[in-house]
């Protein structure tokens, strides 16, 4: 693949609709009929329901009906009983959003409670083995421990983070002649058609699921969560669409978030810099009706070299609802303990942090045993140090200006370059136009404009002549739009399927006699801006073959698979630096400014490259320093279900980034040599700031988020 088109930083081809408010989300689709559905959710943690009352909101003007009886719909909890605060337990119809929401807020639940258990550190809390995640051991860790002899042994907990994208989860659901069409805010379209058909019990082919564009979603549109189920419930049982948008507060109980964790992490070191051994504990929240494993311990057992290793991984259930991945699941819990305590060794040895991470960087995963794709982490470090100016960084607590400390920390990061089937179709038309397509999802990387790079280059055409079209379930099959594996796998079926294409109309014309391009050799025939040509013979346009041929247009669809993983191991690599300012009197943290270098393999689109790093260095702040959601133990309610309480950052936190990729490609992870890149620019971004900061104090923060009262 070559061209002009990847590798340029051209802006979203989507954009324009999105500015102008020309792009349909979810909820801005009213149906003639459409009723408007609001949820009526639990206020205590556990119970069991006894009754439901409904008289006074069904008597309010407008309102259609009030379900209560889920009987024949599959939920992921037991009907009847509650198993968290904000549970859904029953559902509002009403003509307006308003009549619906005052009907709901009528609607009395009667239910005998029973004894919860909503925090890790509550004594009855119990901690169970992860079925997904099995022990580790290599070598014998605890030993190389004992025989030290640097050893640094510390514990670190990280609080639950909510989801808060701009758009709500919102689903309109339609049946129409017994099929269901859901225009739904979904990650994967083709998953959720399926999960609805199984919930409803109906065949998948009666479910079509439409989502052209997402507001955002960081992995909290990911699954098929009960809202989606019960918009599609209600709108069979009274045969009218139903809107069904949940409310920012319903977000904090109704999509997942990233569970809370505790870690344990002890490491070993020789005099001479060297890893001697590792062990890893880690526990994370659970729902009690439905396990989420966010294995935190994939970079401790594999980033760097050791032969002693040895971890475990812990659920623990609680009457919760239920976790879900969100940006960087586990990796960047995992990478937080890793990186602080690399940090930690490396000053106990008095090496410099950047010099112990090249010492220790490993050749190969150090779990397989298998080599790298391409390995290129010690580039990242030394050219992130270099461009940060890391020479100047001093020891702890010696850099001021005026009330303020300044320090500068650093921290290593990897993430696995996820990538499975996928399938595209592409078509060439007789116009000399293209048309892409592939069931996959745009949640703000800037999928519908990499994928009409690589199309157009790899059918030599200009991107103005590409339409590549996503977001419906009836599309060619595409995985989840998450973990950082869209544009490896979804691309290299795009790919595929236009090399096919190309390779189709090539064919067609060398063996053409009406062709100036008969007899050429098919392998040396070129296509640029939609002119075939070959040394020593004439062009023609896509146009022209096809025309001559009296055909409207040729397609083909083609999967894509990856290779066997079991003999080389792909991962993307990076270094993030930051510098932050520790007021002396308030304890109040500021990042100043933050770089970072990563190893992506070949760029496709350099803009949208460096805006989701920025995206993913703002994620890392709010982990690092704002984010926090708080419970009531009593009850499991969370207190700070808002945007004013609930802090994420904002411009006036956001400092002066910048990013850079290294040049180059990695053919052997994907024919289009990409590796994932929107999971990984948040790993590390926490550690990295929490490094920083204990430079600037000589306090050492192993709890997130740093507040000021770990600081004064």
């Amino acid at each position: 693949m070559s061209g002009a088109a990847t590798g340029a930083p051209m802006s979203r081809v989507d954009g324009r609709l999105k500015v102008t408010g020309g792009a349909d989300y979810a909820a801005d689709h009213n149906l003639s009929g459409l009723l408007h559905a609001v949820l009526v959710t639990s206020t205590v943690s556990r119970a069991t329901v006894t009754g439901i009352g409904t008289d006074r909101a069904r008597s309010l003007p407008g309102v259609v009906d009030v379900l209560t009886d889920f009987g024949g719909v599959t939920l992921p909890y037991p009907v009847g009983e509650i198993s968290f605060f904000g549970q859904p337990v029953a559902v509002v119809l009403a003509e307006t959003l308003q009549q619906a929401q005052h009907a709901a807020s009528l609607v009395t639940v009667r239910a005998t409670a029973r004894p919860a258990v909503t925090s890790m550190t509550d004594p009855k809390a119990a901690p169970v083995p992860d079925a997904q995640t099995p022990d580790y051991t290599r070598g014998d860790a605890d030993a190389a421990l004992q025989a030290g002899p640097v050893v640094v042994d510390n514990t670190f907990t990280i609080a639950r983070e909510n989801h808060n994208p701009m758009e709500l989860p919102s689903t309109v659901a339609h049946w129409s002649g017994g099929t269901l069409t859901l225009w739904d805010k979904t990650q994967w379209v083709q998953g959720n058609a399926r999960n609805i058909a199984a919930a409803l019990n109906v065949p998948v082919s009666a479910v079509r699921v439409i989502c052209p564009f997402v507001g955002g979603a960081f992995g909290s549109a990911g699954r098929t969560w009960p809202h989606q189920i019960l918009a599609a419930h209600a709108a069979r049982r009274v045969q009218r669409p139903v809107k069904l948008v949940l409310t920012r507060k319903q977000m904090y109980t109704g999509v997942g978030y990233r569970p809370a964790s505790w870690q344990r992490l002890t490491m070993a070191a020789g005099e001479d810099g060297r890893i001697t051994g590792i062990v890893h504990e880690t526990r994370t929240e659970t729902a009690r009706y439905e396990a989420y494993s966010d294995d935190t311990t994939e970079l401790p057992k594999m980033l760097y070299t050791s032969a002693n290793v040895r971890s475990a991984y812990r659920l623990v259930p609680l009457d919760v609802s239920a976790a879900t991945f969100m940006r960087g699941p586990g990796t960047v819990t995992g990478a937080f303990a890793l990186e602080t305590t690399v940090d930690e060794v490396a000053d106990q040895l008095d090496i410099d942090p950047v010099e112990f991470r090249l010492r220790n960087a490993a050749d190969h995963n150090q779990v397989t045993g298998v080599p790298f794709t391409d390995r290129r982490f010690a580039e990242c470090l030394r050219a992130g140090a270099q461009a940060f100016g890391w020479s100047r960084r001093r020891p702890p607590r010696m850099r001021r200006e005026g009330d303020l400390l300044i320090g500068m920390g650093m921290a290593g990061a990897a993430h696995h370059n996820n990538r499975t089937s996928a399938s595209a179709v592409a078509r060439i038309n007789a116009d000399g136009t293209a048309a892409v397509a592939s069931a996959t999802g745009d949640m703000g990387p800037g999928t519908y404009t990499s994928m009409s790079q690589i199309a157009a280059d790899t059918l030599g055409l200009p991107v103005s002549r590409v339409r590549f079209h996503l977001g419906d379930s009836r599309l060619p099959t595409a995985p989840m739009h998450s973990g950082s594996k869209t544009l490896a796998s979804v691309g290299s079926a795009v790919f595929t399927a236009c090399s096919m294409v190309r390779d189709g109309v090539v064919r067609m014309a060398v063996v053409d006699p009406a062709s100036p391009l008969h007899g050429a050799d098919p392998a040396k025939v070129a296509v640029h801006n939609g002119v075939l040509s070959a040394p020593g013979h004439g062009s023609e346009r896509y146009a022209d073959v096809l025309r001559r041929h009296g055909r409207d247009g040729v397609d083909s669809t083609q999967n894509w698979t990856p290779a066997d993983e079991s003999r080389f191991s792909s991962y993307a690599f990076g270094a993030v630096f930051a510098e932050v300012s520790v007021d002396v009197a308030l304890g109040l943290v500021r990042v100043r400014r933050m770089r970072a270098v990563y190893d992506v393999g070949r760029v496709v689109n350099p803009k949208l490259a460096r805006s989701q790093a920025f995206s993913g260095m703002v994620a890392g702040i709010g982990m690092a320093l704002l984010e926090n959601t708080t419970r009531d133990r009593r009850d499991g309610r969370i207190v700070n279900a808002n945007m004013a309480d609930y802090l994420v950052p904002v411009h006036a936190d956001v400092p002066d980034l910048d990013v850079d990729f290294l040049p180059g490609s990695d053919p052997a992870a994907t024919p289009i040599g990409v590796k994932g890149l929107g999971e990984l620019v948040i790993v590390g971004v926490p550690a990295a700031i929490g490094n920083a900061v204990h430079n600037a104090t000589g306090v050492r923060v192993r709890d997130l988020p740093i507040t000021l009262d770990k600081l004064l």
